[in-house]
């Protein structure tokens, strides 16, 4: 049995659009906790923070609503840093991709060494300004290796926020990263894999990603994008990504050999957007397979 603290943080603002601020209160409404503890768990709710609302953001294309983007990491960031010394595991349920950013800031208060697996459909490795789109939700894990904004990546103090050596992304659709962004990330030395080599055998990438970053971390971080799951499969990501062939059962496949290993330190759950959900069945399927990662 393990103590977790379930920390809702209700933000779109880094964002394509809103509906990601209703997941936590959604997957409450769902059972998260409750199925946690029927399955033995200990669960504390520590409710909402404030999080914050997507917003049209025209003065800004290159970099949208940066200060809400940021205001919601430091406010995950304090959380995580002012949980009690009591051996509680961070459940952390977003909301958008930025609050991996607070995450680990906050674990880095207390742990130089915290690592990062990042089970994601996207590498996230743009850049303000860039001929993208401007959400920062893109653009996580060059924030967390110190390319971006001043306002992120400065957020634990120093940069960059993470190692790179303290780095593992999982699921990234092939589609999604072009040869710019994955020479970035090689030449950076972060451990890379792909969706190919999770649907392969996510076991095994699982265990890749934990040799990757576990030697050079202590405690390591889990973030679990729900859009690395092909949306033909469970449409649940506020981005879709149709055709990776990637199945929740990959994912949870992978998530338990993560959540299994001795450095885990939490889980952060993301954009997940409710409204792709009228009926609740698709976050029904979720939370099976998350109480079947964190338990089985």
């Amino acid at each position: 049995m393990s103590d977790w603290v379930m920390i809702g943080v209700p933000t779109s603002a880094g964002a394509h659009h809103a509906g990601q601020e209703r997941a936590p209160d959604a997957l409450r409404d769902a059972g998260l906790a409750d199925r946690l503890r029927d399955a033995g768990e200990s669960v504390r709710d520590a409710g909402n923070l404030p999080g914050a609302m997507f917003a049209v953001d025209h003065d800004h294309p290159g970099g949208r609503n940066l200060n809400a983007v940021a205001a919601v990491a430091r406010q995950v960031a304090d959380a995580v840093a002012d949980l009690p010394e009591s051996g509680e595991l961070p459940l952390i349920v977003g909301g958008d991709c930025t609050i991996t950013l607070g995450a680990v800031a906050g674990l880095s208060r207390r742990h130089a060494d915290v690592g990062l697996i990042y089970v994601d459909g996207d590498a996230d490795v743009g850049v303000p300004g860039s001929d993208g789109s401007g959400i920062f939700d893109s653009m996580g894990i060059s924030h967390l290796l110190g390319r971006g904004a001043a306002e992120l990546t400065w957020l634990g103090g120093t940069v960059p926020l993470l190692d790179p050596a303290r780095l593992a992304i999982v699921g990234a659709d092939p589609r999604e990263t072009d040869e710019a962004g994955r020479k970035y990330l090689s030449d950076a030395g972060v451990s890379f894999q792909e969706a190919p080599a999770l649907i392969a055998d996510p076991e095994r990438a699982a265990v890749q990603a934990l040799g990757a970053v576990a030697a050079a971390s202590r405690p390591v971080v889990v973030h679990f994008d729900v859009d690395v799951v092909d949306s033909g499969d469970l449409p649940l990501g506020n981005f879709p990504h149709y055709g990776s062939g990637v199945t929740l059962g990959h994912a949870v496949a992978c998530l338990r050999v993560l959540r299994r290993h001795p450095s885990f330190a939490g889980l952060v759950l993301t954009e997940v957007n409710p409204t792709h959900d009228p009926g609740g069945a698709l976050l029904t399927r979720l939370i099976d397979g998350i109480v079947t990662a964190l338990t089985g």
